[in-house]
Order: structure tokens, then sequence, then C-alpha cells
């Protein structure tokens, strides 16, 4: 698969653009893997079931994972530099949740090939699970990437590893 950046001189104030993501199960045990976050909110029903959630829920950060995709691979895309996030985590992410991050360009620097993000993420229902802005230096010359697919990732259960599964 190939992606085109979007241009620092061809962005306007008022663009937009989204992308959908279902939070699964292996999403959030591949995440504590790599963030080395794991809350048993996250990971253990059990223990889930006695937090005012009621079940697992998602990291918030792997909520702001889904806007850095949305901006690495959409707007601007290939060649963005990621500089500055807010985020507000406004509601939990459960399993099974269909995330959709929607960026708007909200403004442009004067001197620098810098845009301004409004990153909303909402769940399937509408509801807002978290919002921000971010600060991205844009792309100043036109590319065409080919997408490299990340490795495959498999989950093995610690037990197994211990010799007690």
């Amino acid at each position: 698969m190939q992606i085109s950046n979007i241009t620092f001189d061809e962005i306007n104030v008022g663009d937009s653009t989204t992308y959908t993501r279902l939070i699964t199960n292996q999403e959030v045990e591949a995440f504590a893997a790599i963030s080395g976050d794991h809350n048993p909110l996250h990971l253990d029903p059990d223990y889930a079931a006695t937090t005012p959630f009621g079940e697992c829920i998602a990291h918030g950060m792997l909520t702001g994972a889904l806007i850095s995709a949305a901006i690495a691979m959409q707007l601007p895309g290939p060649g963005s530099v990621y500089l500055n996030q807010s985020l507000q985590f406004k509601a939990p992410v459960f399993l099974g949740d269909t995330l959709t991050v929607t960026l708007t360009v909200i403004d442009k620097h004067g001197k620098r090939p810098w845009v301004t993000l409004q990153c909303q993420v909402e769940n399937q229902d509408g509801k807002a699970v978290a919002k921000g802005e971010a600060q991205v230096a844009a792309p100043t010359t036109q590319e065409t990437v080919t997408v490299i697919p990340p490795p495959a990732l498999q989950l093995i259960e610690a037990a197994s590893l211990s010799g007690e599964g």
C-alpha cells in the first residue's frame, strides 16, 4: 500500500480527516506489553469488575496512539513530526469499542511549517472519549511512500513462559 502526505502549503485551516479503529483485548494486551503499563484495570477482568468501570478498559494513551496514527498516516501524513499534544480523557474506552479520531486543522504557524490540529476521539455511539490539540511540523515536500506492514505480534501468556500453563 502507498500513501501520500499533504504538504504545509497544501494544508488549509478547516481541513479534516478521520481514522477509525476497533479496540480489542489484543490491542490492549499488545499496548501493555509494549508500554510496560500492566495496570490490572486494563488486563485483569476480575480486578476490573471491582472498579467503578465494572470491566477492563483500554489505556488512555492507546487512545492517544490512535491520534498519532491519524497524524502519521493521513494529516499531514508521512514526514510529519509530532511537536506537542494536549489530551483530556472524557470517558472510558471499553473492549469492543470502535473509536473514530477526527483531526481538524485550526491554525497554521506564520513562520514555520507547523499546524495545530484539534483532536476529537469518539466511540461508536458518538460519545467523546478524548479531546485535545496537537502541534505538528508538516512536511514541506510532497512524497508518496510505501507503507511497510509492522511485524506480526504473537502474545504469549506469562503462565506459558513460566511452565505453569
